[in-house]
């Protein structure tokens, strides 16, 4: 949608209609989008006003199990909120240029954020600097260490070098995927039954958001049933 309109000047006169035509319907595109993004965003700042309500309220409930509950609730609500909007958002707007990141620093940053919350995360591997986005590339990391510690019990970080990617291997013990679901998984809002259901917590949006800032960066997100148990969200990032 950001590819500059088509030379409707020249060439014969059907060309140059063609070209008028699909010009006018990539604006029209864009400007439906745009309305769509101010919607979301002013929808989400009026919803959060009644949330906010409701959480000072809620912490006056006597009964501890409710207040919990509802705790719960709230948080998924507003997780849901914001993952909606960032993944519908401009990213090109957002993002600005790429920075020579650090990868391992950047690694190490959240395993030590998960280690103040009490969750230990292995981290193994080397890798030299990358072209990359870092707060990208950090949301990526974190939505995938925390599914891999919502879903498998725990989560360890595997990193690899050469010359041509980076590679990005994030594993748990849990069940793993079934095969037939790999890639449904990483579809917006998509929930497996078994595992990605309201008790255990998330809203079906991290590995989507994972997968779109790999594939902004040039790689993918490849899902992978571990032979000795588990799963393997590996991230790849091309260094060209």
């Amino acid at each position: 949608m950001h590819a500059p309109p088509l030379d409707d000047t020249g060439g014969p006169t059907e060309a140059r209609a063609a070209a008028q035509a699909l010009n006018l319907m990539q604006q029209r595109i864009r400007t439906q989008l745009a309305q769509q993004s101010r919607f979301l965003t002013a929808v989400s700042h009026d919803l959060r006003t009644p949330l906010t309500r409701m959480s000072l309220r809620i912490e006056r409930i006597d009964a501890g199990e409710v207040r919990y509950r509802l705790r719960q609730d709230l948080a998924e609500m507003n997780g849901l909120i914001d993952a909606t909007l960032y993944y519908l958002r401009d990213r090109d707007e957002a993002s600005g240029p790429r920075q020579r990141v650090d990868v391992l620093a950047l690694l190490q940053a959240v395993v030590d954020d998960a280690a103040d919350t009490g969750h230990e995360v292995a981290l193994s591997g080397q890798a030299q600097p990358l072209l990359a986005w870092p707060s990208e590339l950090r949301r990526a990391v974190v939505n995938l260490v925390e599914n891999a510690r919502r879903y498998g019990g725990a989560a360890s970080i595997v990193l690899a070098d050469s010359p041509a990617r980076v590679l990005i291997d994030i594993c748990d013990d849990g069940p793993g995927i079934p095969e037939d679901q790999l890639a449904r998984v990483m579809e917006p809002f998509y929930r497996l039954e078994s595992s990605r259901s309201r008790a255990t917590g998330g809203v079906g949006m991290g590995l989507s958001i994972a997968a779109d800032i790999a594939a902004r960066h040039g790689g993918e997100l490849v899902l992978s049933n571990r032979p000795e148990g588990g799963l393997r969200a590996r991230l790849s990032l091309p260094r060209a």
